[in-house]
C-alpha cells in the first residue's frame, strides 16, 4: 500500500491536465456495470415475487390436463424452481400443452471452462416433464441444441426438427412508486440498456425458426 499511495501522490498532479479523463470514462463504465447488475437482480426478484411456484402448478395442471399436442416445448427460464411466464401465456393463448416438455436453465460460473462431464444435468419430473440445468464457463460458447443432445443419456431424447422454444420477451418499466432522482436515472438507464441487448437466440445458438417469444410486463 506504501509503493501503491506514492505512485497515486506522484499522478495526482497529472490529474487537471487530462488525467481525469481516464477516470471519468472507468466511473462511467463502473456506473453501466453496477446498473446493469442491480437492475437485473430486481428484475429476477420481481420475476420470481410474481411467479406461481412449478411443483404444485404441474401438480394442478397434469390433473386435469389440456389436449397435449405432438412435440416437444422447450421453456427458458432463469428460475427453475417456479413457472415460466412463456407457459403461462402459452396455456393462455393455446390451451393445449406439447407431449413433452423442458424447463432449460442456463447458468454461468467462475470457472472458464465447465468440462462436457458436468455440462448437464437432467430431472424427471412427471408426465414426461423434464427439468433440466446446463452449466457454461464464462469462456465457454453457449449451444443449447449441442446441450440437449446430451440428455439422451438421462432418457430425454429430443428431436430437433420437432422442439419448439419458448421464451418470454420481457417490457421492462420502472415502477411508478416515489423514488430519488438517482434511482429513477438509474432505472431509465437499465430499461435501455434491456431495450437494446443482444438477442438471446443468437447467443444461445438457438435456431430462429424454431422459436416463439411471449411478452410480458416487468415493472422494477
Amino acid at each position: 500500500m506504501l509503493v501503491d499511495l506514492t505512485f497515486l501522490s506522484a499522478n495526482l498532479l497529472k490529474f487537471h491536465e487530462g488525467g481525469w479523463v481516464p477516470v471519468v470514462i472507468a466511473l462511467a463504465i463502473f456506473t453501466t456495470m453496477a446498473t446493469w447488475r442491480r437492475g437485473r437482480g430486481r428484475l429476477l426478484a420481481s420475476v420470481r415475487g410474481a411467479s406461481v411456484p412449478l411443483a404444485p402448478f404441474l401438480q394442478s395442471l397434469l390433473a386435469h390436463p389440456p389436449q397435449r399436442v405432438p412435440g416437444t416445448a422447450v421453456f427458458l427460464t432463469a428460475t427453475p424452481d417456479v413457472t415460466p411466464h412463456a407457459l403461462l401465456h402459452s396455456l393462455k393463448h393455446y390451451k393445449v400443452l406439447h407431449a413433452r416438455n423442458v424447463f432449460l436453465t442456463v447458468e454461468f460460473g467462475d470457472r472458464p471452462f465447465v468440462p462436457d462431464a458436468e455440462r448437464v444435468h437432467c430431472e424427471a419430473l412427471r408426465n414426461d416433464c423434464w427439468r433440466v440445468s446446463v452449466r457454461y464457463g464464462f469462456m465457454d460458447r453457449p449451444d443449447i441444441g449441442a446441450a440437449l443432445e446430451r440428455c439422451g443419456a438421462a432418457g430425454l431424447q429430443i428431436e430437433p426438427l420437432e422442439a419448439s422454444y419458448f421464451m418470454s420477451r420481457e417490457k421492462i418499466v420502472p415502477a411508478v412508486a416515489a423514488k430519488n432522482a438517482l434511482e429513477r436515472w438509474r432505472d431509465k438507464l437499465f430499461t435501455a440498456m434491456a431495450r437494446n441487448a443482444g438477442s438471446v437466440t443468437d447467443f444461445f445458438n438457438i435456431p430462429t425458426n424454431r422459436v416463439v417469444e411471449l411478452g410480458t410486463r416487468i415493472e422494477i
